[in-house]
């Protein structure tokens, strides 16, 4: 039998199982299959309701061709499933179901892995009294993601507590993704001793929540990401949501400053509501120092306003109550003053990379790539004070040049010469005085400044 039919017959049989037990909930559905059976709230249910769930997932769950099709992905589900004695369709309807759902349930046991069992809540919890079944109903919830981090509950919690055109701005400036649109996970990344150590405790502060609770520690998961542009503050803030299989509700306060003014204090307190809202969640906010900066007599009023806005938000919010971790990133700790500091429980450390770090970040981002004598230690000891953004750029180079030349195989000479056009582009974009520039030594007047502009605008 082909994995075509073993997924078809998991979705029937998650789909019978599901309806049958009202002990099920739909954080015991994969995500897979949630998203195929959302309904929305019947306008009863909206008015009768002070906080009325804004998706909802109602039995029975109806399986029809087109829905299994969406489900599974395969293209002809009732042929690949017709010839089992316990699958039948219904002509009239076109309803697919499992007519013996026991039976079933042994032919799915027999072909599934464990890996597989492991991430079905619904079949774990009918199937882990069984002697030859290792999998719990916990443990595969647990590696599920729950229902309030799927893209379509977030859109219509947003809709149903935002109104498009009052709050039409501020939710602009508000940037939410979900965990599965997050592509870079924490294995992608290399971290200092440090940052691993910090994601650790968080997670686990996480996880014990309710034990911190009942001792007082109350004032626990915020935390200031601190360092240089490209080091990965932003970047490990995501690989954690996605981790964590949490929204990640991102906002960057310059935006909120610059472009609404007097609207800013009401923008932060809107920012910190939606967070709420969207519980289990990480708020990530970007450039801190925008508005929590060193205040001056002559600043204005309503950055005022809204750092003190800002701060009494970061004070009323709590992971322990709220279950929102709250991170700030900035690349100007220098501009935060003692009242801000004061709200974080930890500060974390962003350098630069060091020799051994590039190397290893070199490693991570080439895995893919197919290179002729690759040595990233060499690679690494001519890229000081570069960040991983830096790298990035560097191995981006490498590849187009070679694809210029029809080439998908690079060469460790390709990535030493991307090295030596970055290091040459970031001077230019260093340079303050063009008008006096004649160009290098040895060039005659016209081909050096020629040469350098083609630089640069390849740069920009």
């Amino acid at each position: 039998m082909s994995d075509r039919a073993l997924e078809v017959v998991e979705f029937l049989l998650t789909a019978n199982l599901y309806t049958e037990d009202r002990g099920l909930d739909e954080n015991d559905l994969p995500p897979r299959y949630r998203r195929v059976f959302w309904t929305e709230p019947s306008e009863e249910e909206e008015s009768g309701d002070d906080d009325p769930d804004v998706v909802d997932i109602e039995r029975p769950l109806v399986v029809t061709d087109s829905v299994a099709r969406k489900a599974t992905g395969v293209e002809h589900p009732w042929e690949t499933v017709s010839d089992l004695l316990f699958t039948q369709r219904e002509e009239f309807s076109g309803r697919l179901s499992v007519t013996q759902p026991e039976m079933a349930l042994e032919w799915y046991l027999d072909r599934a892995d464990r890996e597989r069992l492991a991430t079905n809540p619904t079949i774990a919890a009918h199937a882990e009294d069984r002697d030859d079944v290792d999998v719990t109903h916990e443990e595969a919830r647990d590696q599920t993601r729950p229902i309030q981090a799927d893209r379509v509950w977030i859109d219509s919690l947003l809709e149903e507590y935002f109104d498009a055109d009052e709050d039409a701005e501020m939710l602009d400036l508000v940037q939410v993704r979900a965990p599965e649109e997050i592509e870079m996970t924490l294995e992608d990344l290399v971290l200092t001793g440090d940052q691993e150590g910090e994601i650790q405790k968080l997670m686990q502060a996480i996880e014990h929540r309710e034990y911190l609770a009942e001792i007082g520690l109350r004032e626990i998961g915020k935390i200031l990401f601190v360092g240089p542009p490209g080091t990965g503050k932003t970047t490990v803030s995501r690989a954690l949501a996605h981790e964590l299989g949490l929204p990640f509700v991102e906002v960057k306060l310059s935006m909120i400053t610059s472009q609404y003014l007097g609207e800013t204090a009401k923008n932060v307190e809107k920012t910190f509501e939606v967070a709420k809202r969207l519980s289990p969640c990480i708020l990530f906010i970007d450039e801190f120092d925008s508005v929590a900066k060193t205040r001056r007599s002559d600043e204005h009023a309503a950055l005022k306003r809204a750092v003190n806005t800002l701060l009494k938000s970061i004070d009323d919010i709590s992971l322990i109550r709220d279950e929102v971790i709250l991170i700030g990133a900035t690349n100007h700790p220098d501009q935060l003053d003692s009242a801000a500091w004061r709200r974080f429980d930890e500060i974390v450390n962003f350098p630069k990379p060091d020799r051994e770090m590039r190397a290893d970040i070199l490693r991570i981002i080439t895995r893919r790539m197919e290179i002729d004598d690759f040595d990233p230690g060499e690679v690494a000891e001519l890229t000081d004070g570069m960040t991983g953004s830096d790298l990035r750029m560097v191995l981006r180079e490498a590849v187009l040049e070679a694809l210029t030349e029809e080439r998908t195989t690079l060469t460790q000479d390709d990535i030493v010469a991307a090295v030596e056009d970055f290091e040459e582009r970031d001077n230019l974009k260093n340079m303050s005085d063009f008008d006096n520039w004649q160009g290098s030594p040895g060039d005659n007047s016209g081909s050096g400044t020629h040469d350098h502009a083609h630089e640069i605008e390849k740069s920009s």
